[in-house]
């Protein structure tokens, strides 16, 4: 009997506890059970009342987004991040930009780091479970870049050797429309380059938006005028309701700049 009495005493003193353990723990669950931080982004009226928007981009990729000799970030990108600030915001300088890694572009909108992300993101269908997109601001894709004179067209580069980065997209459009080609695998822009400097290869086959940038700074480069693929770049917003506002204004602003022959202006500056 004695025992029993000290054991139900136990427990008694025991359940204030117990019952406050469960409680964080059930709080802890709730809070991460998405597997991310409770902390939500920013809505349009949140935006509005602290007076700037966060902005995540790319400061390497001329020439969509880089940094110019003064160090100042240039490029179509950018100028559309700016043209949004006014859109939403009233003036340029309410837009605060924030250089991401391409690995960390879509985490930096799940995580609250910034409010949208216009880095060179390509619109697919398993990014868009995890995030909103907007309207194409741009349709890139997979082309050919060459300095060899002999390379004028696609069919020039039958049975050649093609320099293509390792696990992309861009495999399966060069072996459509040339299945004859020796696809050379590299693991960067730089190793493909150095291989067409030394005739290794005859070309090299990636997005346009970065092979643009390439030949702006080396005018010896062309690139072949077809386009192999097509992949839309979109604006990175968060999902959710509570964002409809966000979305919507920047849809209807980038359908603006469409409307108004302002971004193709801006496209054809940049050398896309």
């Amino acid at each position: 009997m004695g025992n029993g009495c000290n054991r139900w005493k136990t427990i008694n003193r025991l359940y204030p506890l117990l019952s406050a353990a469960i409680f964080v723990l059930l709080a802890f669950c709730f809070v991460f059970a998405d597997g991310r931080l409770s902390a939500s982004a920013a809505e349009m009226p949140e935006i509005q009342r602290r007076g700037y928007i966060k902005i995540a981009v790319k400061d390497n990729l001329r020439p969509l987004a880089f940094k110019d000799a003064r160090g100042q970030l240039q490029g179509l990108e950018i100028d559309l991040a700016k043209a949004l600030t006014v859109d939403l915001l009233g003036k340029e300088d309410s837009v605060r930009l924030q250089p991401v890694t391409n690995q960390d572009r879509l985490s930096a909108v799940l995580e609250d780091k910034v409010d949208i992300a216009i880095a060179r993101v390509t619109a697919t269908s398993s990014r868009a479970r995890l995030v909103s997109f907007s309207v194409p601001y741009y349709f890139d894709g997979a082309v050919l870049v060459t300095k060899d004179n002999t390379v004028q067209q696609l069919s020039h580069l039958t049975k050649r050797k093609i320099a293509v980065l390792d696990r992309s997209s861009t495999i399966a459009a060069v072996r459509y429309y040339l299945p004859s080609a020796e696809l050379v695998g590299v693991d960067s822009y730089q190793a493909a380059i150095a291989l067409v400097e030394k005739d290794a290869v005859a070309a090299f086959a990636a997005d346009k938006s970065v092979l643009s940038g390439l030949v702006q700074q080396y005018p010896q480069y062309r690139i072949l005028p077809n386009k192999l693929s097509t992949e839309p770049l979109s604006v990175v917003m968060p999902k959710g309701l509570q964002y409809d506002e966000l979305r919507r204004r920047v849809n209807a602003a980038i359908a603006r700049y469409i409307y108004s022959g302002w971004l193709q202006e801006r496209i054809k500056y940049w050398g896309l």
